[in-house]
């Protein structure tokens, strides 16, 4: 064999190791477990393909393991410098932003309030939701004109949010609901409100099975409410135990 051959046997070799090295490296940092903190993520109480064919699994992994997880990373790194925010509920927080330190205010904002959004989305989800019924079912007609009603307002609503956001419909501790919207990660909780339920309408909660179709994914997404998990919200707001 020359040595040009051996040459470039030997720089070919070289390459193979370094792509290889270079892939297990990719891999771990892959693999590798979002850093630990006081703000944790609960897991999916049902399968990511639970909700099918409404909401595709792919979409519920995305979603719920590095999106909703980015915002608890990003939250604990926020509580290395300033621990305060963990030493109170995430409800306090929200609802006294101003106390927050103004360097991290907007950062805070953002991710507890996406924390706080997709907590709740996880629970009022889920397959087989039943219909509503008992109190839940006479607020709706109570306050928001009956299921059907409801259903048009909140989508539209919901359609109109500009760019990303979501729609609520919010409960007061004497059980009155109303509907509301809300841009980017911001939750009611930050204008001394809770939320009963909502949809997030960010491109990310539906893209893969809609595109830009929103108006198909908020007319589907209800095949997807667990109204026995909403009536349980509702008779915690008003006993005054909802959390987010």
């Amino acid at each position: 064999m020359s040595s040009m051959s051996r040459r470039h046997l030997i720089i070919a070799a070289g390459g193979i190791a370094a792509a290889a090295a270079s892939s297990r490296a990719a891999f771990a940092q892959a693999a590798t477990p979002a850093p630990g903190g006081p703000f944790k993520i609960d897991p999916l109480a049902y399968p990511a393909n639970a909700l099918e064919p409404h909401i595709d699994a792919k979409t519920m992994e995305i979603h719920h393991d590095r999106h909703h997880q980015a915002y608890v990373t990003n939250l604990n790194n926020f509580a290395k410098d300033n621990p305060q925010i963990a030493e109170k509920p995430v409800t306090d927080v929200l609802a006294n932003l101003g106390s927050v330190p103004e360097a991290i205010r907007t950062g805070v904002r953002n991710n507890m309030g996406g924390h706080a959004n997709h907590t709740m989305f996880w629970q009022i989800m889920g397959p087989n939701g039943g219909k509503p019924d008992g109190e839940v079912l006479g607020a709706v007609d109570r306050d928001l004109g009956g299921m059907e009603k409801l259903q048009t307002d909140f989508n539209a609503a919901g359609g109109r949010v500009f760019g990303s956001g979501w729609v609520f419909v919010t409960v007061t501790k004497d059980g009155k609901l109303a509907i509301e919207t809300r841009p980017n990660q911001d939750n009611p909780i930050m204008d001394g409100k809770r939320a009963l339920f909502g949809n997030d309408v960010w491109e990310h909660a539906y893209y893969l099975t809609y595109q830009n179709r929103r108006p198909d994914y908020l007319k589907a997404w209800w095949n997807t409410v667990n109204w026995k998990a909403v009536a349980e919200r509702y008779a915690a707001a008003k006993a005054g135990t909802l959390g987010v």
